[in-house]
């Protein structure tokens, strides 16, 4: 059987790979200790695979085709599809076999998801891997949320999401261990007149909530202030995610910094995996 090693959440911005210098030296050092810390909790935990939540920023999709949430399904992927990140060129490996189960198991109990064997990754995915220093450590699921273009899934939606996926690992009948990495938001705005403020006050009572256990607060939070915090703001759909996996377990925050001149609110946040291990 499968075992759930991790859960974890962190923001992402293409500006922190590709203007590091925009913020003073010791912000920055401080922001990439936190991002380095996450690779080695992760990597303490020893997953086969790792699902990382993100979106697709109307690279692979667009009004043509704009599926709500979608499981990548392939032997590898290639990333970054922004020609102009700053990032190394690289093929992620797939895990095809948890990536069916999951698809299967989505659709046994009442989920439809979209599945894809051609994507290619863009920064969502891709800057929490290299800050952390896991690119091309472990094999990864991609799952796409859409968080760019309504109509969006609700937030009690990605919140069941969370449950399902929990449910596919715990059923997964190969010997594996598996780690979840959100990632998203929290408040950013882009591409508008908005673009470099941060809801400090919506991203710490989001963070709060999460280290909670009321999801009625958490999500009448999430439904009705994320307006608040910027269009990038709703992202925070993949921590829901993230947070439906624990069942239950609160998170704990490990970093959180409103960096204006990265135009986002840069939040990381783990699942205590020993609490939710137990409960199986």
């Amino acid at each position: 059987m499968a075992e759930l090693v991790g859960i974890f959440a962190a923001s992402h911005t293409p500006v922190m790979l590709n203007f590091p210098e925009a913020i003073p030296d010791d912000q920055r050092l401080e922001i990439f200790d936190a991002f380095k810390s996450l690779g080695r909790r992760i990597r303490e935990a020893r997953p086969d695979i790792l699902v990382v939540i993100s979106d697709d920023h109307l690279h692979n999709f667009f009004l043509d085709n704009l599926p709500p949430f979608c499981v990548g399904a392939a032997d590898s992927y290639a990333t970054p599809i922004e020609h102009w990140l700053k990032a190394p060129k690289r093929q992620l490996r797939g895990a095809p076999q948890f990536s069916a189960h999951l698809i299967s198991t989505a659709f046994e109990n009442g989920f439809d998801p979209s599945l894809s064997m051609d994507l290619t990754l863009d920064h969502g995915v891709l800057t929490p891997l290299e800050l952390s220093g896991l690119s091309g450590e472990v094999s990864i699921v991609p799952l796409l949320v859409n968080c760019v273009q309504p109509p969006l899934p609700t937030m009690s939606r990605c919140l069941q999401w969370g449950g399902l996926l929990r449910q596919a690992i715990d059923s997964f009948q190969m010997p594996v261990r598996v780690a979840i990495l959100a990632t998203g938001g929290i408040s950013h705005d882009i591409a508008t007149p908005r673009m470099g403020l941060v809801n400090e006050a919506f991203d710490r009572r989001f963070l709060e909530l999460l280290e909670g256990n009321d999801n009625e607060a958490l999500l009448k939070h999430a439904a009705e202030e994320v307006h608040t915090a910027g269009n990038g703001a709703e992202e925070i759909r993949t921590w829901l995610i993230a947070h439906g996996a624990a069942q239950g377990v609160p998170g704990v925050r490990t970093f959180y910094q409103a960096v204006a001149n990265w135009y986002t609110g840069i939040g990381l946040m783990e699942w205590a995996c020993e609490e939710y291990q137990n409960d199986q």
